[in-house]
């Protein structure tokens, strides 16, 4: 369901699209999600829908306001995102994983109203310094003061008029991290998933409603919203939700009880399920359709892996949070281990050098996309958004080149982050928290291939005097961190150095320090 040209004028709002479509043209009997032991359908998740955006409303969220969603896995976050949106409202995922300064300076950002959060998580939320939070909405049990999510909409109608909004008008924002890790956020509209939804996933790999869908990125992350909501939601397919950690056996769980046909990874999460010990031939994987991967680049290696055991290709992809889904993907039986895969067709794609020329056929270049799902801008940071937003292109900061059969193959990024588990870390981060520390002098953070070529933090350590290098100490500088900042930030090495390599301006010269890097790492976590 295209949005015509004609159209742009017109009210439309995705919330009508995305769940009141499906009651409308009759599906309110078929299940949307899968979870836990429930089965939930569309016609429930409709008024469900309608009952958060009753409540929203009768707090005083009003068009456009804010609505924070910090939320495991779980039916609610769909009832929250849907219902802030039908009556205009904007709701903003974020990262579960994060600390409390992380969630003070998002909530402050966003100037967002209302917080709706796992009870989980609620400890996360500390109301002292919030400028604008007026209501913390909880699911679970929470203790008062706080809402509880069921009582608020227990009384609620299940019937709610759609805001009037328009195609253009901003729908939700995702958080993204930048070359100096300062969160952005990027405003999405209301037209970006249905975009997204009919050139990926519904002409490219076919999804129907007869489909079921299970993602290992979790729904804060652009990745996961698409696999488990956008997805299965613009077909009247079926979603499997889990809160709990994605361990591979249960991943393997989930695969053998709720036969998913799409399954949605990252090279972590197969990596380990490739290095389990017990027999997998005891779960039924035969459901499964097409295995994609997505988050960072998935080496050849464990491609390789992968087709050996378990006889089927693993379909690497690549999206972004402001290009909202995945632009080049591998497809079937045409697969390039190692590369990213073409373009999907919709999207254009070229690769362009310092001066924004076109660079020849088998040269670097930086990344540049172009599809109507790309964010509008970034909130409230107009010359970042001015760098990465150029007109009807989306700078992604990634470096690739384009081989003679249209293969794109990633080289790296324009900039100094990097990305663990699929997740951006800023190294500036990573090195703020080990210089709390006291035997740290100064430090810098890189990112370092493991033994399965995936990209993990490691750290250069210049100590202090009175402290030596140790296996103990290096030890304590990665808990130091992981106790500090969010956990997959930590570095998974430390290697001690008299010096850091610096330019004449006093700057780190972290290409030099990738030129150190070994692998013979000083401490493996």
């Amino acid at each position: 369901m295209q949005i015509k040209k004609s159209e742009e004028t017109a009210k439309f709002n995705a919330a009508n699209l995305f769940v009141d479509r499906h009651v409308r043209q009759g599906r309110g009997d078929r299940v949307a999600l899968y979870y836990q032991d429930q089965q939930i359908t569309y016609g429930k998740v409709f008024e469900k829908v309608n009952q958060i955006g009753n409540a929203l409303k009768d707090l005083g969220v009003n068009m456009e306001d804010r609505v924070m969603l910090l939320l495991l896995d779980c039916p609610e976050f769909i009832y929250s995102f849907f219902g802030a949106m039908k009556i205009g409202a904007v709701p903003i995922p974020v990262n579960t994983l994060l600390k409390p300064a992380d969630y003070e300076y998002l909530l402050n950002d966003s100037r967002a109203k209302v917080i709706v959060v796992s009870d989980e998580l609620l400890s996360n939320i500390s109301t002292a310094k919030l400028k604008y939070l007026k209501h913390i909405i909880v699911v679970g049990n929470p203790n008062e003061p706080f809402i509880n999510f069921n009582t608020l909409i227990n009384d609620k109608s299940t019937e709610l008029e759609t805001a009037d909004t328009g195609k253009d008008d901003p729908a939700f924002w995702l958080y993204s991290s930048g070359t100096t890790g300062s969160p952005k956020g990027a405003v999405h509209l209301h037209h970006d998933m249905a975009f997204c939804a009919e050139h990926f996933a519904k002409n490219l790999f076919n999804i129907t409603e007869n489909d079921r869908t299970f993602s290992v990125g979790r729904l804060f992350f652009a990745y996961g919203l698409g696999n488990s909501m956008f997805y299965p939601f613009y077909v009247g397919a079926s979603a499997i939700l889990s809160p709990d950690r994605p361990t591979p056996v249960h991943l393997l769980q989930i695969i053998d009880q709720y036969k998913p046909t799409l399954y949605f990874g990252v090279p972590t999460s197969y990596t380990a399920i490739l290095q389990l010990e017990e027999d997998t031939d005891n779960y039924d994987l035969s459901s499964i359709k097409h295995y994609f991967s997505s988050g960072e680049a998935l080496p050849s290696v464990i491609f390789e892996r992968w087709l050996e055991k378990f006889k089927v290709e693993l379909l690497d992809a690549i999206g972004s949070t402001e290009v909202l889904h995945i632009f080049i993907c591998n497809m079937p039986g045409q697969v390039k281990a190692g590369s990213t895969g073409k373009l999907v067709p919709g999207f254009e794609a070229k690769l362009v050098d310092e001066d924004d020329l076109i660079v020849p056929e088998g040269e670097v270049g930086t990344l540049m996309i172009k599809g109507d799902c790309t964010a509008a801008y970034y909130w409230n940071k107009h010359e970042k958004s001015k760098k990465t937003f150029k007109g009807e292109w989306v700078n992604t900061g990634d470096r690739y080149y384009q081989d003679k059969d249209g293969f794109f193959w990633y080289v790296g990024r324009d900039d100094d982050m990097l990305k663990s588990g699929g997740i951006w870390v800023s190294p500036i981060e990573v090195e703020h928290a080990l210089m709390v520390h006291p035997a740290v002098l100064e430090t810098a953070a890189i990112g370092s291939s493991d033994v399965d070529g995936l990209i993990r933090p490691k750290a250069f350590v210049v100590l202090n005097k009175g402290y030596e290098p140790s296996p103990e100490l290096a030890n304590e500088l990665t808990q130091f961190v992981k106790n500090s900042i969010a956990p997959y930030k930590f570095p998974r090495w430390i290697q001690f150095a008299t010096e850091l390599p610096r330019t004449a301006s006093g700057k780190i010269q972290r290409f030099k320090l990738r030129e150190l890097d070994n692998s013979n790492h000083s401490v493996s976590m």
